[in-house]
């Protein structure tokens, strides 16, 4: 894939942003730095003043150690609130939930919702299922403690971006297959949910050629899996698009970008839901690539931000 002609594509206010990604290869090696480094973006005090955060330690799945949240809520919010639970992406091999601070405290803020971001384990210390049992533990906890966080059990969804919005695609198949709890929606940026586009013999030609490249994608699934991605068997609840049906899953958003390596499987993924019947937002932004929406004071990651605010607060009237 040649990146140079590839650049011609971005769209010129993203530039800034897409050179300060340096070119890497993801190894287990450089794990322990991707997990170390800072938030990328720091809280403004009026959101920290506008908003509380609660750390809870939730019983985790049967057999496994407590799953820790962040409980974001507006200051002197009346009344049930709607909830969004989200999981943090990083390839299933990295990020924390603490990472979203900057964005879930205005959100929580703005939309008057409650935000519970989930902490799950990473692989591959932790492969699959462990990573979307955790988050079902969480979405548990919400539910059942729902009195007590001051929540609205009808307007429970999920969010997440990248790997983590292939975890909410399949903790939203995995909780209307158990049919414990109802959700509102689910919200994807995105998603990450096909291993299968790691051996396609027909990649997209000016697709992933940024920040979350092939060889990127293949480690992570790899890790995810504990196997080589693209194989026999795997579960739609590690792979959401593997699911061969998506019938009865909430309304659902998606938002990619057209240079985005994950653009093909998003786009099959909501064509495949509206078939069911699912009721489907879908967004595709010109000139954006894996992560665009990092660059705060570029109009098309503004626009995507606003659509994503606008879709949230539909979702959770």
């Amino acid at each position: 894939m040649d990146k140079a002609a590839n650049r011609d594509r971005v769209d010129p206010d993203l530039l800034p942003l897409l050179d300060t990604f340096p070119a890497f290869e993801l190894t287990e090696a450089i794990l322990p730095f991707m997990r170390g480094r800072p938030a990328r973006f720091q809280v403004r005090p009026e959101d920290l003043a506008r908003t509380s955060l609660e750390r809870r330690s939730v019983p985790g799945p049967a057999g496994a150690p407590p799953v820790e949240v962040l409980i974001y809520r507006p200051q002197q919010a009346s009344g049930p609130l709607p909830c969004i639970l989200h999981i943090h992406g990083g390839g299933y091999v990295a990020g924390a939930a603490a990472d979203n601070e900057a964005v879930h405290r205005p959100l929580a803020a703005d939309l008057a919702c409650c935000i519970v971001s989930v902490e799950y384990r990473l692989a591959p210390e932790t492969p699959f299922p462990g990573p979307v049992e955790d988050c079902y533990a969480a979405l548990a906890y919400v539910f059942d403690h729902a009195g007590d966080l001051g929540i609205d059990p009808a307007r429970i969804g999920l969010m997440g971006e990248s790997a983590g919005g292939g975890l909410a695609a399949g903790l939203a198949l995995l909780a209307r297959d158990r049919g414990e709890y109802p959700l509102a929606f689910q919200h994807l940026i995105y998603p990450m949910i096909d291993d299968r586009t790691c051996i396609t013999t027909d990649p997209h030609p000016f697709a992933g050629a940024f920040v979350w490249t092939p060889q990127a994608n293949a480690f992570g699934w790899r890790a995810l899996l504990g196997q080589t991605p693209g194989a026999e068997g795997v579960s739609p609840y590690a792979a959401a698009a593997r699911a061969a049906d998506v019938s009865g899953l909430p309304p659902t958003y998606i938002a990619t970008g057209a240079l985005d390596l994950f653009l093909e499987e998003d786009l099959a993924f909501a064509q495949r839901l509206l078939r069911a019947g699912v009721p489907v937002e879908l967004h595709v932004y010109p000139g954006a690539f894996h992560g665009f929406q990092w660059a705060a004071e570029a109009r098309v990651s503004q626009t995507a931000a606003r659509d994503s605010r606008d879709a949230l607060a539909r979702a959770m009237a």
